[in-house]
């Protein structure tokens, strides 16, 4: 990717909103080179949408949850498109606060799931909910986060890996 390129994802994802004009402002370009490149940037596939992070616990959620789960069918083709299907019908019949699940390795697991929770009693119903698929172990573990904590590191927010995306371009440029 071209650096101009990086500088635009990276003030993108500390501010979808910015029109194109103030975007080439900020990255030292013109006007029509950002459109061009934001254009190729959703065209290939970089930018996948254009999103806001609320304020969850102003939306009345106290929890955000981490769940590990070790799933009985693998890394087939045929168990992972079973898993979606399964996924997809269930999410279609009783939405569920999700805000990720993915597979991969590590601490005896296999998958992840990131939720959100307005109480303790709704962690532990989408905790039930997922072991009644039958790809499912029954053995989870979780971490919960409370969400009203005053004394919180680094919120969820993209801006650190927007630093990250211009620092790593500033370090590239002095090359």
């Amino acid at each position: 990717m071209r650096e101009i390129e990086w500088k635009l994802l990276s003030e993108l994802m500390k501010n979808s909103r910015k029109s194109d004009r103030e975007l080439a402002k900020v990255i030292g370009s013109s006007q029509p080179t950002v459109t061009r490149a934001r254009t190729k940037l959703e065209r290939e596939g970089y930018i996948k949408e254009y999103t806001m992070i609320p304020d969850f616990a102003k939306l009345g959620y106290q929890i955000m949850a981490l769940t590990f789960v070790k799933t009985e069918l693998g890394f087939t083709k045929e168990a992972i498109e079973k898993t979606r299907n399964a996924i997809r019908k269930r999410i279609r019949d009783t939405p569920m606060d999700l805000v990720m699940l993915e597979r991969g390795k590590g601490m005896k697991y296999d998958g992840v799931v990131i939720s959100l929770h307005k109480t303790y009693e709704c962690f532990n119903k989408l905790r039930d909910r997922l072991k009644q698929y039958p790809f499912v172990q029954y053995d989870t573990d979780s971490f919960l986060i409370s969400l009203h904590d005053e004394n919180r590191y680094l919120p969820l927010t993209l801006r650190m890996l927007a630093d990250h995306f211009s620092k790593t371009t500033e370090k590239e440029e002095k090359r």
